[in-house]
């Protein structure tokens, strides 16, 4: 989606409350509207945790980035993995869409960025980390806006992306995805990099899909999709991020 445009929609008519403000939390099991296949694991849940991650298995309250690969034992998404704060200022939120506007939206967006994929978003799974502080600055006017985006299609292409605008503030952390065992993981240039954050950032004015700030993956790899309610269904992970 747009950063600029589904940032600025109003936030208590698009999302669900994660969680009370508290500090490293996590949402409650998260049921998925349609079953989401990751590298070839199918996943009918997930959890959005407050420092800026998503997980599967369980709730994650890790507050420290670590580098991708990490050889774990879990399938993550990192939109912007580094130690937040909610307690003062901000909310982490989520929602499932199955149509409207933010299927209509996602669907031109990512034609855009792969003209030939004839991709129709049938699903999508919206987590916002917004105007969420870092820690210790929680309650200061220094915070940050991001989300991550979960969509399902129904072309046979078998094909995942992951996408992602990034602004700036002046504190190390984690961008990407991995995999149980790290089987497949990426991490976007500039995480972890004195370069990542600032005016002159290299994540903010670099991008693989012509759109400055802005990445994109293929994140299906080993992957043969899903059946659900008898017809088979492939899944786009496609992530948005605006830090400011």
């Amino acid at each position: 989606l747009s950063g600029n445009s589904f940032v600025s929609l109003p936030v208590a008519e698009l999302f669900v409350l994660v969680n009370q403000r508290i500090d490293d939390g996590s949402s409650p099991l998260i049921s998925l509207q349609r079953p989401f296949v990751y590298f070839g694991h199918p996943h009918t849940q997930i959890y959005v945790n407050h420092n800026g991650h998503l997980t599967f298995d369980g709730p994650w309250s890790r507050f420290t980035p670590v580098r991708f690969p990490m050889h774990g034992n879990r399938d993550i998404i990192a939109p912007f993995w580094t130690d937040l704060d909610n307690r003062g200022n901000g909310y982490v939120l989520y929602n499932q869409y199955t149509s409207g506007s933010v299927l209509q939206q996602a669907t031109r967006d990512i034609n855009t960025y792969f003209p030939g994929l004839q991709f129709t978003a049938s699903w999508v799974f919206v987590a916002s980390w917004y105007q969420v502080a870092y820690y210790p600055t929680t309650g200061t006017v220094t915070y940050n806006s991001f989300k991550v985006l979960v969509m399902q299609y129904w072309n046979s292409k078998k094909k995942i992306w992951y996408h992602s605008s990034l602004y700036f503030y002046d504190l190390f952390f984690q961008a990407g995805y991995d995999t149980e065992n790290s089987t497949n993981h990426f991490t976007i240039p500039g995480s972890f990099s004195s370069q990542a954050s600032g005016t002159n950032s290299v994540i903010r004015f670099s991008s693989n899909v012509n759109v400055t700030g802005r990445w994109a993956f293929r994140t299906d790899h080993g992957s043969r999709g899903c059946t659900f309610r008898g017809e088979t269904r492939n899944r786009v992970i496609s992530t948005n991020i605006v830090l400011r």
